[in-house]
Order: structure tokens, then sequence, then C-alpha cells
């Protein structure tokens, strides 16, 4: 099993998916409880959300599921958002804060993980970016994310149909994050918070660094905004897509036409 999938574009833009994979190695799969193996916290059917939706995007997929590791963590294990419920480099607890192994892995079997998915996930994204930078001399990484919409041990409430998160506007300049924030919020069919509960995972704050002209914008999208339900089988709903997939589109196209035609490092916010 290739652990990435790269789908090389001609558009400044990288699609970032890290967590709508499923595969699981035969002793990580022994390893899961009943819970575990739900699967519970994927990022279901993102792939196929954003699949044509920008035919000019670069594409780089993890197939491994975030259970084994989770690509979207920092690899020393520091939390991302220090004080507040979380999951970790390889999760011990679900969102629901469930137990989801019979065995916890070992730092040992950690450290496996971490250089034969992790690293490799992170290698084939720098790897594109610093192809569509040598290309366009900009690359912007667009994060894609989806989450059921109430997790009490996360959140408070029910999250806003679409979370843009750029830690605070550092990951990428201005003109994109206000671009991003007004085809949102111009929706009035979707909700949306720009640096809510979401600000970014890692490989936002990892990889946007507007001075060097690389910006980097997650999106992390409800559930109940695509699937027919948020528990399983979690199927793909057809017809909410189609909605949702029109204002993707937008904000691809915008991000694209921003990325080509302004100096972004200008606007990058301090």
């Amino acid at each position: 099993m290739n652990p990435v999938t790269v789908q090389q574009g001609t558009s400044p833009i990288i699609l970032g998916q890290p967590h709508c994979g499923t595969y699981l190695p035969d002793d990580i799969i022994g390893q899961l409880n009943e819970n575990g193996r739900q699967l519970l916290d994927t990022d279901w059917h993102v792939d196929q959300l954003y699949d044509g939706v920008f035919k000019r995007a670069s594409i780089v997929r993890a197939n491994f599921h975030r259970y084994v590791i989770d690509a979207n963590r920092d690899p020393s294990g520091q939390s991302l958002y220090p004080g507040q419920n979380t999951t970790s480099l390889v999760p011990i607890i679900d969102f629901e804060n469930k137990p989801i192994w019979r065995v916890d892995p070992t730092p040992e079997q950690i450290e496996k993980r971490r250089a034969q998915f992790h690293a490799a996930y992170h290698d084939a994204l720098a790897k594109e970016v610093d192809r569509v930078k040598a290309i366009h001399g900009v690359a912007v990484v667009y994060d894609c994310h989806s989450i059921r919409s109430a997790l009490p041990f996360l959140f408070d409430g029910v999250l806003p149909d679409l979370n843009i998160g750029t830690n605070n506007g550092t990951t990428c300049s201005a003109a994109l994050e206000r671009a991003v924030e007004q085809i949102c919020a111009a929706s009035e069919q979707f909700s949306s918070v720009l640096n809510g509960r979401f600000k970014g995972g890692w490989t936002t704050r990892h990889y946007g660094n507007p001075k060097s002209g690389v910006h980097a914008i997650q999106m992390e999208i409800a559930q109940s905004c695509y699937l027919s339900s948020e528990a399983p089988p979690f199927e793909f709903d057809p017809t909410k897509a189609t909605s949702l997939r029109a204002i993707l589109e937008k904000i691809l196209r915008q991000i694209d036409e921003i990325a080509r035609h302004t100096t972004l490092e200008e606007t990058a916010n301090d």
C-alpha cells in the first residue's frame, strides 16, 4: 500500500487531504478495540467532496487512517491546542473521549509509524510545495478537513458549517484570508467562522510562511453539510454536496486568481 497519493496539477493550489484515508495495517487492526475499528473520526469522503471541484489543483492525500498516526499533528507530540481537549499524534481516545485501543501503542511503535507514514506524507507534500512554488513563485496549501458537527468533548454546541483556519492570520496573506472569509460569509445556506475552534492544524502552521511565498489555509467542514448522516455508515449525500461543492469551487477559483495575480508576500500579516 502506497501511504500517499499525489496528483500534480497546474495551479498554485495544493489540496492537502490528511484524514480521509482508511487503510490500517493488519497488526494495527489487531490492537484496536471494537470502538476503534469503527474509524468514527475519519474525514469521511473528503476526497469525493473535492473531486473535480477545481481540476487544476494538485492533491496530496494520505491513504492511511489517522489512528495509524495523525498526519496533521506535530511529529514531536506537542499539542496544537494547549489547555483544550484534543487528540494526540497517535490518538489514544476518539473525539468522544472513548478509548480506541485494546493495547495502547508503545513509544517504539509510534516512532516506527512516524517514520513510515507521517514522514512519507509530509515528504510528499513538501516536494509538491517546492514544485509548485518553483513554477508560480508562490504555493497555497489548502488543507481539506471535515468533522462531525456536534462533539461535546472537543467543542460546545454545534460547529459552524465552514471553519476557516489561518492561525489568527499568520499562515497566509491577508488577501487570501479575506477572500475566503467573504465568500463563506456571503453564503445564505452555510454558516462560517474564521479562526474559531479550529485555527489550523500542524500542516497549516508548519507550511504557512507568507513571507517565503508559501501560504496555508485549513477548511474544516461540518459533515452534516454533505453526509446523509453523521453516523455509520457515513454515506455521501450527492444532493447536499452539490451546494457545498459550488461554494468550494468559488473559494478555490478565487484563491487561484489571487495567487496568480497578486504579490502576496506584500500583503502578508505580521
